[in-house]
């Protein structure tokens, strides 16, 4: 009877162990960006401001690039960190190689968390279950401005590489 007792025990305890294990691998990893790129495997992100005439013209570009074969979907949501209110800044879009995410620079004042959502295929973007999320608390510090589009395109297409590069550094 005690032996029934204890393999009963621990086959509980393995399924209990099983079971946590299952549920951690299905949670989504979680970054948190502060400057003006980030990098990890298979994603890399740029921040980039262009000027408008006044502040309501004023554009926030945040250029998103994956690797296909790890991250064929994302989607960016903004939410106020208060009371939890969310919008899309981006609907789930599959990503040939990069996407440029442009945002008035205003929107960041109601909603400031932005959360770039990484999806392993368009099941998982349709079901809602990213593998990366990756977060910034309002545009970072860092982000420099441009006046105009070229060289803001150049700055971000130069942001990625280094980014990358010093992800690739020891």
């Amino acid at each position: 009877m005690a032996a029934r007792l204890l393999a009963a025990f621990i086959f509980c305890a393995a399924m209990f162990v099983i079971g946590d294990d299952a549920c951690a691998a299905d949670l989504p990893r979680e970054a948190h960006g502060s400057a003006d790129a980030y990098s990890a495997p298979g994603v890399a992100l740029a921040w980039g401001v262009l000027r408008g005439v006044d502040e309501s013209a004023t554009t926030v570009v945040i250029r998103i690039v994956t690797d296909p074969s790890l991250y064929p979907m994302v989607a960016a949501l903004a939410v106020d960190p208060f009371t939890q209110r969310r919008q899309s800044r981006l609907p789930a879009t599959k990503v040939d190689r990069a996407v440029d995410l442009r945002v008035p620079r205003s929107s960041f004042a109601d909603l400031p968390r932005t959360e770039f959502r990484f999806f392993p295929s368009a099941a998982d973007a349709q079901a809602d279950a990213p593998r990366l999320v990756v977060y910034f608390l309002g545009i970072p510090d860092t982000t420099p401005e441009f006046a105009e589009p070229a060289a803001l395109d150049k700055y971000l297409a130069g942001r990625i590489e280094r980014a990358r590069m010093q992800k690739a550094s020891p």
